[in-house]
């Protein structure tokens, strides 16, 4: 998909008109039009916040890649083991784990399953000492 067809996907998946992303966005409804139907390349700066906008990286965006976020590439590689699976749909919605997800951009999946699994052992770790 060329980019302009995964801008206009992101903006009907959240249900946002062109006029409200535009708006959003501090662009005009000429420019997103001329985005969306792949006639004109957005700047990088705006290209940024479209992607923090939409929270994709920009491999998404730009069509390199099918993995939106680094969170989903993380539920990608533990999809195959269960528990971790579980453990992982807890944990990657905390904020205070943000910059592990940024570091796992160019880890292979059999890593990333392994910092997931000291993780759970530390984090059970500490429940056995809670408990």
């Amino acid at each position: 998909m060329e980019f302009g067809d995964i801008l206009k996907q992101l903006r009907e998946e959240n249900g946002l008109s062109r006029e409200d992303l535009a708006n959003a966005l501090s662009i005009t409804y000429s420019a997103l039009s001329k985005y969306e139907t792949n006639v004109r390349f957005p700047d990088k700066e705006t290209l940024k916040n479209i992607a923090t906008y939409f929270k994709v990286s920009l491999d998404y965006l730009l069509g390199r890649t099918n993995i939106r976020t680094s969170a989903d590439k993380i539920s990608e590689s533990v999809n195959d083991d269960p528990e971790l699976s579980e453990f992982w749909d807890t944990l990657k919605d905390r904020e205070d784990l943000k910059l592990l997800f940024k570091q796992t951009k160019e880890m292979s999946p059999g890593d990333i399953k392994k910092i997931i699994r000291i993780i759970k052992a530390i984090e059970d770790e500490e429940d056995r000492n809670d408990g």
